[in-house]
């Protein structure tokens, strides 16, 4: 019996039709059911994160209420933990800037990454992470804006106390004594202070974004181990980056100015940076973090999911 050519290329057209229309019901099923639990689980995980946010800055607030000298001394804490990263980025960086080494900033960002891990379990209160706690708190009408404002300022204020004396206590060491160990922080410094406003605001916004999310991202994480990693993988990220971050620099000229500097290192050099970074650093925090997650996150997205 001959099979005409057309018979069987009709009967192969149809089963790959038949295998096509099952592969695309598969897909249906995968998006209904498995895709749409992956979503909400991702959306469970950073909505119970955003309550962790709450309740840390309604905390941080009842520290106050309850004695402002104690909040102001933990925000003395937090910019000395970023000094102790500052030092140890800045040292072992300088052992490589010596020696015109192209890995100078991957070890000085690698190192820097322990202050993020002091400050969250040594318990330090720092600006620039309040800038995205308090604003969703204020948002969702847990705190009022005026008591933001305030906390703002006592943690700003408690850090820029904490640099100096830290800066104190580094002179008292004599550990930058020898001009030989402080090429690399006063390159730095002497670069901060001398780049154009507009830059350093815009390097500020993009910092703290990725701070705040570094602050963020690992409550939703379970084991110490990958809360560090991610924290200074975070961090890492934008100190390579050369992104701009009021109170680490706050530290780094604050110790650039207790040792031997050049005349380009100045008091007036620190406030052109710190203005302009501080601005930037409250609006990458407040909008790019407590707005934007306050309003993607708002009652109702669950129906679009599902």
């Amino acid at each position: 019996m001959k099979i005409e050519p057309y018979i069987c290329s009709n009967k192969i057209h149809k089963i790959c039709e038949m295998f096509h229309n099952i592969l695309l019901y598969l897909g249906c099923i995968y998006d209904r059911y498995f895709l749409s639990k992956h979503l909400m689980v991702v959306e469970n995980m950073e909505s119970k994160s955003l309550v962790l946010v709450e309740e840390l800055a309604l905390k941080k607030q009842s520290i106050f209420v309850q004695s402002p000298l104690r909040y102001l001394l933990r925000a003395m804490l937090a910019s000395m933990f970023i000094g102790f990263g500052v030092i140890v980025a800045f040292k072992t960086g300088n052992l490589f800037y010596v020696e015109h080494s192209p890995f100078t900033y991957p070890i000085a960002a690698i190192t820097f990454g322990g202050a993020i891990i002091l400050i969250v379990y040594g318990g330090g209160d720092l600006f620039t992470g309040n800038t995205f706690y308090y604003t969703l708190a204020a948002l969702r009408k847990k705190m009022r804006w005026p008591t933001v404002i305030k906390l703002w300022m006592f943690s700003y204020a408690g850090n820029l106390m904490g640099a100096v004396f830290f800066a104190g206590l580094i002179f008292a060491t004599g550990l930058f004594k020898d001009p030989s160990s402080t090429g690399f922080i006063l390159s730095v410094a002497e670069h901060k202070m001398n780049t154009p406003v507009t830059e350093l605001f815009f390097k500020a916004i993009l910092c703290n974004w990725l701070v705040c999310l570094a602050f963020f991202v690992p409550m939703a994480q379970k084991g110490d181990g990958a809360k560090m990693f991610s924290m200074m993988l975070f961090v890492f990220t934008f100190f390579i980056s050369g992104y701009e971050h009021s109170i680490a620099n706050m530290a780094t000229f604050a110790v650039s100015l207790v040792t031997e500097h050049p005349e380009t290192i100045s008091i007036a050099g620190a406030i052109h940076n710190l203005i302009p970074v501080t601005l930037g650093n409250l609006v990458g925090g407040a909008f790019m973090m407590g707005f934007m997650y306050h309003y993607a996150n708002k009652p109702g997205g669950e129906e679009i999911i599902k």
